[in-house]
């Protein structure tokens, strides 16, 4: 450390030491205004952002409650054009393909599920994927709906793969694949899933093979 004899040879060392460094100190604190106010300006525009969102949101369930689907259809088409980076978007993007769904307009769901079924949220995304296989069985698109299933990742899809087995069931005996319909009937039970039906359909499938053995 350099020790100066007089305040005199302080004086000049400070200001040597300043014009070789002061450049660089003025810039840093510079800098560091502009991050502190662009982070404060970015938190304040999402903070905001969230809110009407959540505003909307809201009115989106009133008309739903008050059966206004027409006005409910186009609020959910508002929220997901403005708001698309908020889970907002996905919830009325959910509601959105249900309505459309009541209206006969399948393929308009279809892509509404499909958006949601690649959310960052994982059980908006779960919820979208059930009622997309829900969707393609109703259009007897059995083999895609397996497909879709046998994409998941089961280490992803915790607390959804009883649902999920259920729907793989549903979708092997629609296909007259009794053995694998009720392999998956059997995985959902050992999930600790059920549904109201799912030991019925169990059942269903066990029946014929115990009629057969007695005969």
């Amino acid at each position: 450390m350099e020790i100066y004899n007089s305040e005199e040879e302080q004086i000049e060392a400070l200001k040597r030491w300043w014009a070789a460094n002061g450049r660089s100190v003025i810039s840093g604190i510079v800098v560091g205004v502009i991050v502190i106010g662009g982070w404060n300006f970015w938190k304040s525009y999402k903070d905001n952002q969230a809110q009407l969102a959540s505003s909307m949101y809201q009115q989106l369930l009133k008309a739903v409650k008050d059966t206004k689907i027409a006005s409910a259809d186009k609020i959910s088409e508002q929220l997901n054009e403005q708001f698309a980076s908020t889970d907002y978007a996905d919830y009325a993007a959910l509601i959105r393909a249900k309505i459309k769904l009541q209206q006969g307009d399948q393929e308009t769901a279809r892509q509404l599920l499909e958006k949601v079924a690649g959310s960052a949220d994982q059980e908006l995304r779960n919820v979208a994927k059930i009622r997309l296989i829900r969707l393609l069985m109703d259009k007897g698109k059995f083999e895609q709906g397996l497909q879709l299933i046998a994409e998941l990742d089961p280490s992803a899809e915790q607390g959804f793969n009883g649902i999920f087995e259920e729907l793989k069931g549903d979708l092997y005996a629609a296909l007259d694949r009794s053995d694998e319909a009720r392999t998956a009937y059997q995985n959902a039970l050992r999930e600790g899933y059920s549904s109201p039906l799912l030991q019925f359909k169990l059942n269903d499938l066990t029946a014929p093979e115990i009629i057969d053995s007695q005969q």
